[in-house]
C-alpha cells in the first residue's frame, strides 16, 4: 500500500492507517447496534452539535479535496457524510457488523475509511489522484466522476475513494477478508489509536482475526 507522489506533494500530510484480515459477514449484534446509537447521543447532546462538522480532521479532508481540485461541498468525505446524516435525525444505516464497524470508527474519528474485499482487489493498493474520464459505479450510487478525486487504485484500475467506494471490491456476504483504510489528510495523528479500535470491535462483532495494522506516510 503506497501513496502516490504527485497527490503527496499536492496533499503533504496526507496519511493511511491500514488494517487486514480475516471476518466473517455476519448481521450487526445488539451490541453493535448499542454503541452506535450512544455515538448518535453523545454527538446530538453536545451543546453545539454541528461545530463537529468544524473539526480538525473534517477541515482537513475538505482542504486535501481543495488542493486536488475537487470540490469538498460536493464531493465530500464518508466521516463528513455520516456525520451530516446523524445531525439530520436519521441514524447510522444498517448494513451488517463489518461496515457498520468502519462507519461507526469513522464517525468516532472523523476519518473516512475505505473499505476493500481483498479477494476483489488486484495487486498493490495505491492512493492518488483520480484521472480525466474515470469513473466507477460506486456502492448504492450511479457512476462517480473520479477526475481530482483521491481514489485507491489496484491493477485494474480505481476501486475506492474516501468519498464513495466501489461495488467491485465492496464487502459481500461471501467476504472472508478485509482491508481497511483510514485517510488522515492531516496527518498521522490518532491513526494508530483507530486501527487498534477497529480491530478490537471487528474481534469483538465480526470474528476478526489475524489482523495486521500498518501506517503508511
Amino acid at each position: 500500500m503506497t501513496i502516490d507522489g504527485a497527490l503527496k506533494a499536492k496533499c503533504p500530510r496526507v496519511t493511511l492507517g491500514c488494517i487486514m484480515g480475516n471476518v466473517e459477514v455476519v448481521e450487526t449484534p445488539a451490541a453493535l447496534l448499542a454503541e452506535m446509537k450512544a455515538c448518535e447521543a453523545k454527538i446530538l447532546g453536545l451543546p453545539e452539535p454541528r461545530a463537529v462538522l468544524e473539526g480538525p480532521q473534517i477541515s482537513a479532508t475538505r482542504a486535501g479535496y481543495k488542493a486536488l481540485g475537487k470540490d469538498p461541498a460536493r464531493y465530500r468525505g464518508s466521516a463528513e457524510a455520516l456525520l451530516r446524516r446523524i445531525l439530520s435525525g436519521k441514524s447510522f444505516p444498517q448494513i451488517g457488523a463489518v461496515v457498520d464497524v468502519i462507519n461507526l470508527v469513522s464517525v468516532e474519528s472523523r476519518l473516512p475509511i475505505g473499505l476493500y474485499d481483498l479477494a476483489n482487489v488486484q495487486g498493490d493498493i495505491v492512493l492518488r489522484a483520480g484521472r480525466a474520464g474515470e469513473t466507477y459505479k460506486g456502492i448504492g450510487k450511479y457512476d462517480l466522476n473520479l477526475e481530482g478525486l483521491p481514489v485507491f487504485c489496484d491493477a485494474a484500475g480505481p476501486h475506492g475513494s474516501p468519498t464513495s467506494d466501489s461495488e467491485r471490491t465492496m464487502v459481500t456476504p461471501a467476504t472472508k477478508r478485509i482491508a481497511a483504510i483510514l485517510v488522515g489528510f492531516g496527518g498521522s495523528e490518532g491513526l494508530e489509536r483507530w486501527c487498534q479500535r477497529m480491530t478490537t470491535l471487528l474481534q469483538q462483532y465480526a470474528q476478526g482475526h489475524a489482523i495486521e495494522t500498518k501506517v503508511v506516510s
